[in-house]
């Protein structure tokens, strides 16, 4: 469901521009390997919004993050809270065991990082600095900010 025009928070989102989903990677030089990246555990299968690498260094080899887009367009941005923070726990403790290698990334776009993650409630959850954010400008489609 997308938000009315007249909704404070109603920017076009990387998932609502659809074409440009994930081009605020690829203008940071990441090569996009998986859209999406595709882990099965047992007879499940999930899967992670993109899947990237990028050649930082010869002696240092690939790096390679998975990037979970939301978007936060419900009605209310607490059960999107809910819905974003139990997937990011669940890719992470399988990217722990399948792609260790792979660093994890929520990605969230500059006006709800700016107007809801400023929030206490919000504030709570990412203070143990477990959940790492990509902020993004829908708009540029350009990453603002990394937070590790």
């Amino acid at each position: 469901m997308l938000l009315g025009s007249d909704h404070p928070l109603s920017s076009p989102t990387c998932s609502e521009v659809g074409e440009s989903r994930g081009s605020f990677v690829e203008k940071e030089g990441w090569v996009i390997t998986d859209d999406p990246l595709s882990l099965r555990v047992g007879e499940r299968d999930l899967f992670v919004d993109l899947g990237a690498e990028k050649l930082i260094a010869a002696e240092r080899g690939d790096i390679k993050i998975a990037v979970e887009i939301k978007s936060f367009i419900s009605q209310s941005l607490i059960k999107d809270l809910e819905n974003a923070i139990g997937q990011y726990i669940l890719y992470l403790k399988i990217l722990t065991r399948l792609e260790p290698e792979r660093t994890l990334y929520l990605a969230v776009n500059q006006e709800i990082f700016t107007n809801f993650f400023a929030e206490e409630v919000v504030q709570i959850i990412l203070s143990d600095g477990i959940i790492k954010l990509i902020i993004f400008d829908a708009l540029e489609e350009e990453i603002t900010q990394w937070i590790d």
